[in-house]
């Protein structure tokens, strides 16, 4: 780290940020971009598969296929996001990739099985005519993929923050859907509002967001975080 010269002020490192409200806020907008963009690259551009498959139930576990490599990239996120929080500077990258080379396999041990799950719930539901079972089967259905997206949500922030085994990520994953249920609501308000972007826009521009969407997962999961924190991980000595 320099100290002045090129691109540096007197005293200021390169990479930290300025203390004026413009610098802030340039800084908060690099890395909106920044992490946007390493989000897109790692996990994002599969998703090119599901715009060119149909949405039929047939292709359910093509569609669970091309959504592998998201959940990584947003666990990187997060990681990057958690540092900018803590202690802010104009080093997105670093972080992001610090957070995918720590994280990235961890977390796919428990996304592959989640995938496959909601891969079943959306060839269900998609077949629903076609198994002649009541409506209301589909209701339940519904149900079933929001818990597990909530879940998922809880166990990615698990995954990005702290080192745990992938079962200990599963229970306590579950145990904080009921223990912080403003958590839980604020992550289901996320997801809704996903599903009317993808609605009234298109999935590309949700695509585009995932950097500022993970942002404010991380936000709404500080309470989650927080407690996890404090009960498992002991004080440095």
């Amino acid at each position: 780290m320099t100290y002045g010269g090129v691109g540096g002020r007197r005293g200021v490192p390169d990479d930290e940020i300025g203390p004026g409200p413009l610098s802030r806020a340039a800084a908060v907008v690099w890395w909106v971009l920044a992490v946007s963009v390493l989000v897109v690259l790692t996990g994002g551009l599969p998703l090119v598969l599901v715009a060119l498959l149909a949405w039929d139930a047939s292709n359910a576990p093509l569609i669970a296929l091309a959504f592998v490599p998201l959940a990584p990239a947003l666990a990187a996120a997060v990681f990057a996001w958690r540092r900018f929080l803590a202690d802010r500077d104009l080093g997105p990258g670093r972080h992001f990739w610090r957070g995918y080379r720590l994280n990235a396999l961890d977390v796919l041990r428990w996304w592959v099985p989640t995938l496959a799950v909601l891969a079943v719930v959306g060839f269900s539901l998609g077949n629903l005519g076609a198994a002649g079972v009541p409506g209301g089967y589909g209701i339940v259905l519904l149900v079933v993929g929001a818990a597990v997206l909530l879940w998922a949500a809880n166990a990615l922030v698990l995954s990005a923050t702290l080192s745990l085994r992938t079962r200990d990520v599963a229970r306590l994953a579950s145990y904080y859907l009921a223990a912080r249920p403003l958590v839980t609501l604020g992550t289901l308000s996320l997801l809704v509002l996903s599903a009317g972007i993808v609605l009234l826009t298109s999935d590309w521009v949700l695509v585009a967001l995932l950097g500022l969407l993970a942002l404010l997962l991380t936000r709404n999961a500080d309470p989650v975080l927080r407690d996890a924190t404090a009960r498992f991980t002991r004080p440095e000595s």
